[in-house]
């Protein structure tokens, strides 16, 4: 099982990647785990997910 997160509105989401692009989806089949020097943030309008280098 791979990196999730429960946004602010009590979605949850997993971490994909195609290549070096990090993605969210709220599917969790070949999530991954979340990279080292890597960190979640969360949009404050929308509530998404993303992912940013430390």
């Amino acid at each position: 099982m791979g990196y999730k997160h429960k946004n602010s509105k009590g979605i949850t989401y997993f971490l994909h990647s195609k290549g070096k692009l990090y993605f969210f989806s709220k599917k969790e089949e070949e999530s991954i785990d979340l990279p080292e020097n890597f960190q979640v943030i969360e949009n404050q309008k929308t509530g998404l997910p993303m992912v940013k280098r430390k």
